[in-house]
């Protein structure tokens, strides 16, 4: 298994585990859960250290996420940068040479 389909399972993963926190999160007011009638329905003594907790998992998963993204980019190659070299290659081989059909440059000067 190459590393490039482990950096992606991990990426499902991570991003599967950051909607859920995101779900599990109380909205802070405002936003489209006031819009809906959820605005008069807040509690007034939550508890701080459960949003802490959430709001750092989620930035902590974001960061996570991000970093296992550019990290696979750099497997999907093998890492040695020559990325231009692999586009050539297939550029090179796919092209097939055009054939252009000869025009008729004889012009008639059809005057009555």
């Amino acid at each position: 298994m190459s590393t490039f389909y482990i950096f992606l399972v991990l990426i499902v993963i991570v991003a599967f585990l950051l909607v859920v926190v995101i779900m599990v999160q109380n909205p802070k007011g405002g936003g489209l859960s006031s819009s809906f009638g959820g605005g008069g329905t807040q509690q007034l003594g939550g508890v701080q250290k459960t949003t802490d907790f959430l709001d750092k998992a989620t930035w902590g998963l974001a960061t996570l996420l991000l970093v296992l993204i550019l990290l696979s980019n750099i497997t999907i190659f093998g890492g040695d940068g020559n990325e231009s070299q692999v586009f050539d290659e297939n550029a090179t081989q796919t092209t097939a040479p055009v054939t252009v059909p000869p025009t008729n440059n004889t012009t008639t000067n059809d005057t009555l």
